[in-house]
């Protein structure tokens, strides 16, 4: 009797079983590559592993048969992500990821400690960037190679390739919005909404879906009717990752909390935020946000701020509308598994109501 893989589990299985390769093949280059694998290993352990849930489940929503090797497929999404992670924290020049130290903070530390033993050595801050964006490149090229070298014939691959090609352009695209609303110094709710769909909406739903039924053979109806469940999902998603990371715990997110606030990040909550705050609000606001220095006052008061200006509701509003309009699409969809309907539907509560 067949039974539900256990994705976590057997995505992690398939991440380590693919590094034991590259550790091998790095180890033909030079010793030191070592340290970028372990970094890879260490990077792709834990995680909600949404994206290759969402994949899997699109190839089941195909009719796609479980023999296949979908979970090996739906695990070079992990390492996409891993990716964008690693270039993300550099960018925002973040210190911790998950609870532990942000891959340019491991590798500046390593840098750190060689030049303490020897006396000598390069800045240890710019070998962390550097060594934290070549990890990020590793991972985008072993991406691609995991998908390819999955085990699906040329005729599903190419099915999902212009799938797969599209989350890497959109994704990219998305960062690059978000680093030009920061960089603008303004709040920009169309900016924002746009930065929210293809730095996340695209990325953590719909495509993952796309990709899946793509390789199940999907033909265009069902992938239409994925993107309908897919896209609203995915900005709540966002929508609720943005609350996070203003209001998590950090002992939950693994992130300090109030980062956001610190890093200035031009999201709809403070697009809201600004919108309809009071001319005082606004300029204590203006004041404060985006300062490396914030102490944990100025954090709470820029909390109740966004709470005040009723940013924080309009954020849980959305949240709420669109998963509902999520799980509509899912309740029409023409899914040929109706195993993967109740899956979609759970994992559309996982992905919203959420602490982590």
């Amino acid at each position: 009797m067949y039974s539900e893989p256990d994705i976590p589990t057997d995505i992690q299985h398939a991440l380590t079983g693919f590094l034991d390769i590259q550790q091998v093949r790095l180890a033909e280059i030079g010793p030191e590559l070592e340290e970028q694998v372990q970094a890879a290993r260490d990077a792709t352990s834990g995680g909600k592993r949404l994206r290759p849930s969402f994949c899997y489940w699109g190839f089941r929503a195909a009719g796609g048969d479980p023999a296949q090797p979908i979970l090996k497929a739906a695990a070079s999404l992990e390492m996409l992500h891993v990716s964008a992670l690693v270039h993300d924290d550099v960018m925002d020049s973040s210190d911790v990821r998950r609870g532990a130290p942000a891959a340019h903070r491991r590798f500046e530390a390593l840098q750190r400690a060689r030049t303490e033993a020897s006396g000598k050595g390069g800045d240890p801050v710019g070998f962390g960037i550097g060594a934290a964006i070549l990890l990020g490149d590793l991972c985008l090229i072993w991406a691609d190679e995991m998908m390819h070298t999955s085990g699906f014939d040329a005729a599903a691959l190419a099915r999902a390739s212009k799938f797969f090609d599209a989350v890497r352009v959109e994704v990219t695209s998305g960062q690059y919005l978000d680093l030009v609303a920061q960089a603008s110094g303004e709040a920009d709710m169309d900016r924002a909404l746009r930065v929210l769909r293809y730095k996340a909406a695209t990325y953590t739903v719909e495509r993952p879906l796309h990709i899946g039924a793509a390789l199940g053979g999907a033909g265009q109806h069902l992938i239409d009717s994925l993107s309908a469940y897919g896209l609203p999902l995915g900005e709540a998603f966002q929508l609720r990752d943005d609350l996070l990371g203003v209001f998590g715990d950090p002992a939950l997110t693994g992130k300090p909390a109030g980062d956001d606030l610190r890093e200035g990040k031009r999201t709809v909550l403070t697009a809201y935020a600004v919108e309809h705050a009071s001319e005082v609000q606004l300029a204590e606001f203006d004041r404060l946000f985006g300062r490396r220095d914030l102490d944990d006052d100025e954090i709470q008061l820029l909390r109740e701020i966004l709470q005040d200006s009723r940013a924080v509701q309009a954020c849980e509003d959305l949240i709420t509308e669109r998963t509902e309009d999520a799980l509509d699409s899912l309740d029409r969809a023409p899914l040929e598994d109706e195993a993967a309907r109740k899956a979609l539907a759970d994992l559309a509560i996982a992905a919203t109501a959420r602490l982590v």
